[in-house]
């Protein structure tokens, strides 16, 4: 189905739900969950106010409870949770991948977590344990267990039967690791090699050996990387010693994808990127007004240092009037530098030994774009107010700001970086007050100088 059709298909079944529920219609709605598939249903308890999903949730059939927790994010996930008995949440995630229980059970509180665990029968304490002894964000925490596993030894003809009296494989298996009698990884198969190579070769002759892999602590965000450079469906993950312990598969990465682009976009605004449409009222007024307190200090920072020019705005009131330009034109200046530099260095562009060109560069832009709108803005002014002199203040203080932008975007994601500070969150608001201070400074500050 193309895609566009398969859209309007899916929206025009989630308006039918919701009409259906709002009528009344429980056991008709009942009916149609039954016929929709997962991602749908969560897309529909995202997608419903707050008060509403609980309804929902209670119509979902519970056999298939845990698909839709692996397709909801946190905030959801964790409302919906709270309403659940421990054991219904130990039923739910019974059958769930390992990376998706890991997620699951981290987003319980303490004491919902120990009795969801106490539920589990022991394979799937086992499965909780090995879920959580990774650290989260890394490729141990992102991998599944769910692995074919083949000796190098034996013959392609052994491996095609096994495979059939398997029955089936692994979601998005596109190739067989091979492996030693110790689980210690020696390459891999693929099953067009497979498929296509003489019966009777043994499978060392056809496996790949020089191949790439996954250590088990690299860090997600690498490893979404890594499967961009290599094109890769799937990739086996080690420990230290070369030990197979799992594979990552694409349709995690393209979930690592999404989360970090929603993050980058989402934290510049100081929201967290699985935050709730439909949270309640005050859960998201108390999450956005953390961010406007933030920017209300940045913002008196700046009033603060346009206090010292008083008595010239009083002399010259048209400052007050031009005053908010240069600023503004610094912050934008500033974000376009920011936003590549967080883009660069979220996809790997930008490492220590270019980053002293990446600041060359922007300080030339700066300038450049300085100079332009320097004489730009200074022509304006000159002829509105029929004042040479104030185009020459504004002109400077435009050059300024605009250079200490270029500057302030590249270096300060680069700073934050080093501190361990997520670039994304906090270099928005510490770029706009670098650029505020410096443009009024600049602006009202030679202004003192030059005019009065």
């Amino acid at each position: 189905m193309p895609e566009a059709l398969e859209q309007d298909y899916t929206q025009k079944k989630l308006l039918e739900v919701n009409k259906a529920l709002s009528s009344g219609m429980f056991v008709h709605v009942r009916r149609m969950l039954a016929h929709m598939a997962d991602c749908d249903i969560a897309l529909l308890i995202e997608s419903s106010p707050y008060k509403g999903r609980a309804v929902l949730w209670q119509l979902v059939d519970p056999d298939v409870q845990g698909e839709i927790l692996e397709e909801l994010s946190e905030d959801v996930r964790s409302g919906i949770i709270a309403q659940m008995e421990p054991t219904l949440i130990a039923a739910a995630t019974a059958d769930m991948d390992v990376d998706d229980l890991a997620e699951v059970l981290r987003s319980l509180p303490d004491a919902i977590y120990q009795e969801v665990i106490g539920s589990m029968d022991s394979q799937d304490q086992e499965r909780a344990t090995l879920a959580l002894s990774y650290p989260e964000e890394s490729a141990g925490a992102l991998m599944n267990t769910d692995t074919v596993t083949i000796r190098p030894d034996v013959t392609i003809d052994v491996v095609l039967r096994y495979l059939r009296l398997k029955g089936e494989l692994p979601d998005a298996t596109d190739e067989l690791y091979v492996v030693d009698k110790n689980n210690q990884f020696l390459g891999g198969v693929s099953l067009a090699s497979l498929l296509t190579s003489n019966p009777g070769l043994t499978v060392r002759a056809i496996m790949e050996d020089e191949y790439e892999s996954i250590p088990v602590t690299m860090d997600e965000s690498e490893v979404a990387q890594l499967f961009e450079r290599h094109d890769w469906i799937s990739a086996p993950v080690l420990d230290e010693n070369k030990h197979l312990l799992g594979r990552i598969t694409i349709d995690d990465i393209v979930d690592v994808i999404r989360e970090d682009a929603e993050h980058s976009m989402l934290s510049m605004a100081g929201l967290d990127d699985e935050a709730d449409t439909f949270a309640p009222v005050i859960q998201s007024t108390q999450r956005r007004s953390i961010w406007l307190g933030v920017n209300l200090i940045t913002a008196l920072s700046a009033a603060f240092v346009a206090s010292f020019f008083e008595s010239t705005l009083s002399i010259l009131p048209i400052l007050a009037v031009l005053n908010g330009i240069v600023p503004s034109m610094g912050g934008v200046a500033g974000s376009q530098t920011l936003t590549l530099v967080i883009r660069g260095m979220a996809v790997g562009h930008i490492n220590t030994a270019n980053q002293k060109s990446l600041i060359h560069k922007e300080l030339a832009i700066g300038a450049l774009n300085g100079l332009i709108w320097a004489i730009l803005i200074a022509s304006v002014v000159a002829l509105w107010q029929w004042d040479f002199n104030l185009g020459l203040v504004i002109a400077f203080a435009m050059f300024m700001n605009l250079l200490s932008a270029g500057l302030a975007g590249a270096f300060i994601p680069l700073m934050l970086k080093k501190m361990n500070i997520d670039p994304a969150l906090a270099g928005g608001v510490i770029l706009t007050t670098v650029t505020d201070i410096v443009g009024i400074f600049a602006f009202l500050g030679t202004a003192t100088w030059f005019l009065i």
